[in-house]
């Protein structure tokens, strides 16, 4: 799984992007089926970035979500609840689908 993280308006340090990549990659326990995450933060209000993730899979069309509460890691945490929402949803829709057949 590829992880790549963008900024708009600004630079994210090294540190930064070590734990947003650590934070996207506990994705992959919801779906294995994930190739490439694609998480980018807009800094142009520097007290509320903008945080974009934009998870690819393999057999279906992209997740997306995004937020801005207030601080970089507080947005990704609400990012992270809402792509899990999205691929457990997703899994079980799987899951239901092969047990029908």
């Amino acid at each position: 799984m590829q992880v790549n993280i963008s900024a708009r308006h600004g630079n994210i340090a090294e540190e930064t992007r070590a734990k947003i990549t650590e934070k996207v990659s506990k994705l992959s326990r919801f779906l294995d089926r994930i190739t490439a995450i694609d998480v980018t933060v807009d800094l142009e209000e520097k007290e509320t970035p903008v945080v974009d993730v934009q998870v690819h899979t393999e057999y279906r069309k992209d997740f997306v979500a995004q937020s801005q509460p207030g601080e970089l890691f507080i947005s990704l945490d609400e990012v992270n609840r809402k792509l899990e929402q999205q691929l457990k949803k997703y899994k079980e829709k799987l899951i239901s689908s092969h047990r029908a057949e």
